[in-house]
């Protein structure tokens, strides 16, 4: 594996990989990577591609009070995992390299973006968008690959790649969970262990909602109701949003459609941020 921290280096990189009949793809991060990015590098190389990991806390994303300044870095374990698993390149580029000081262009989606995250995170999808068109232009992929866990993030990607016509795969993975259920994220290194113990509520709800929807629930408003209820039992734990949606657009449904509707939630562990969702 190469570890590369140049843009110019990394587009000579990959221009090779196309040279030398590669079929590259994506996996953009923001580093501290655990065992949900592995599972992604697993499955783009299982489809045939050299997998390059971009590994940068991206500025433009975090608002003003968020936490992108004690947000997890982690760049020689980064280094470790993505050699274990076999990724051809991790990219891992400075703030003044990705966007220096006159850097002033940014891409926004007005419409998949708008609800749910978008609500609180003004700045969140903005500067994904940005920030990603830019990695596909420095590596020109075939393909991107993104976890199920972060669902309106695929959503957007998704939107903003067809409207400016970057046809490309779209490799999905499943939400990785660690042995209690608490989906991985590494926000998660923030909890005590009282405070994760109270977040495994939220996927106790998930799954109470699934159930309810397998025996035969169509209501969204009832589903809602119950996982809101199995959450808001734990003190420590404040719902942000908890909606039923459409997977594809973000937009909340009456009633669901098995296989076709997300529940989707986002909520707070004292003064931690955290999301999950389900298919339902």
């Amino acid at each position: 594996m190469k570890k590369i921290d140049t843009i110019g280096a990394m587009q000579a990189e990959t221009a090779q990989l196309r040279q030398a009949g590669r079929r590259v793809a994506l996996l953009p991060t923001l580093g501290a990577l655990h065992a949900g990015h592995a599972s992604l590098i697993r499955l783009a190389r299982e489809r045939g591609y050299d997998v390059v990991v971009s590994v940068f806390v991206n500025p433009l994303q975090f608002g003003a009070s968020e936490d992108f300044g004690k947000y997890p870095r982690s760049v020689a374990a980064d280094a470790a995992l993505c050699e274990r698993e076999g990724a051809a390149v991790m990219f891992a580029p400075s703030a003044e390299e990705m966007f220096p000081k006159n850097f002033s262009t940014t891409v926004s989606e007005d419409r998949v973006s708008k609800p749910l995250c978008g609500v609180s995170r003004t700045a969140l999808f903005r500067g994904v968008l940005t920030c990603w068109l830019k990695l596909i232009h420095i590596v020109q992929p075939m393909a991107l690959a993104m976890g199920e866990k972060d669902a309106q993030q695929i959503a957007v990607v998704r939107k903003g790649l067809a409207d400016l016509s970057l046809p490309m795969e779209i490799i999905t993975g499943p939400t990785v969970r660690d042995a209690d259920g608490l989906a991985l994220s590494a926000r998660n290194s923030y909890l005590t262990p009282t405070q994760r113990d109270e977040a495994l509520a939220v996927n106790r709800a998930l799954r109470r909602a699934k159930e309810m929807v397998e025996s035969g629930v169509r209501s969204a408003d009832r589903v809602v109701a119950e996982a809101t209820h199995i959450i808001g039992e734990k003190r420590r734990l404040r719902v942000i949003y908890i909606a039923v949606v459409h997977p594809d657009t973000m937009e909340a449904m009456r009633e669901v459609v098995p296989g076709q509707s997300l529940m989707a939630v986002a909520f707070w562990v004292d003064e931690v941020r955290l999301t999950d969702n389900i298919s339902l």
